[in-house]
């Protein structure tokens, strides 16, 4: 393309960029591969010719989805190679992210864990069809597939999806609250106190990435994370300190330890509990929690 065309091009991409970066977030979790992915796709786009796309937006999305799962798939050796649990990579979200429920859940901690336990076609088919909304016929399309195909590609993966995602939906106030009992109780040095915000069935999972210390397994159960935090904390003498804040539209946690910043904590929260806690401590998932991601469904 050029002159006039350049311009367009440009435009349309602009006006979707949010969207095709929360695409390839959901489906690669991480923002550095997304935001690869979101420059492939532009040298891409420049190069067609404008009379030759009739939806735009189904054009560009096709073309990330692709490039996001050759990424996706290119990159399991990597992370079965990788030093402890792998966990997505964190954002600091605007307040509309927050507000947005629909956007909210869908790129939230817990639910792009559950992600992470899909093969690359079945996160790419659940993530445009049950997140975004694509039709069959379109993701067939994109992905080279028949639309019975795809139809019972999503319907794997949504029973896969369903059975391991938070059943309740909480409100955002509710979080808040529950993680604001677990601040107080973990900087007062209260082992009670934080028994009584975990669900006897809680899961810690921990990402150091190999660079920063962290339980190179999931830990189950109230007791056991009750003990491996204030273990920690009177083993090595720091003080833990935390602040709010709210990362993938969802209520979280920035930790201190001795005052220097030192990582996140985000939660699933059920009646009233933490049922799961998702504490990322690798430095080079940290780039993205001090500047908001605008993210978008449509």
């Amino acid at each position: 393309m050029s002159g006039n065309g350049t311009d367009a091009a440009t435009a349309e991409f602009i006006a979707h960029r949010n969207l095709l970066f929360t695409v390839a977030y959901e489906m690669l979790g991480s923002a550095a591969d997304a935001e690869d992915v979101l420059q492939e796709t532009w040298l891409r786009w420049v190069k067609v010719e404008g009379d030759e796309v009739r939806e735009p937006r189904a054009y560009l999305v096709r073309i990330a989805t692709r490039l996001a799962l050759n990424r996706l798939r290119s990159a399991q050796h990597r992370r079965e190679s990788y030093v402890g649990p792998w966990l997505p990579e964190p954002l600091l979200t605007s307040p509309d992210v927050a507000e947005d429920v629909e956007l909210a859940e869908s790129v939230s901690m817990a639910l792009m864990v559950v992600l992470e336990t899909l093969g690359p076609t079945e996160r790419a088919v659940f993530v445009l069809h049950d997140v975004f909304g694509f039709e069959f016929a379109e993701i067939a399309a994109t992905l080279d597939k028949t639309p019975a195909a795809v139809r019972q590609i999503a319907h794997r993966a949504r029973a896969h999806v369903e059975a391991r995602r938070p059943r309740v939906s909480v409100s955002a106030e509710e979080a808040r609250a529950v993680l604001d009992g677990f601040r107080r109780a973990v900087e007062t040095g209260d082992p009670q106190a934080m028994l009584a915000v975990l669900a006897p069935d809680v899961v810690l999972i921990s990402d150091g990435g190999g660079v920063k210390q962290a339980a190179l397994r999931p830990i189950v159960g109230a007791d056991k994370v009750t003990r491996f935090i204030a273990g920690g904390l009177r083993k090595t003498g720091a003080v833990l300190t935390s602040a709010p804040t709210v990362l993938n539209g969802n209520p979280a946690l920035e930790l201190y330890v001795d005052g220097e910043f030192d990582g996140v904590l985000a939660a699933r929260v059920q009646d009233g509990l933490i049922t799961g806690m998702y504490v990322v401590r690798n430095p080079g998932k940290l780039t993205r929690v001090t500047e908001e991601t605008p993210l978008a469904l449509r």
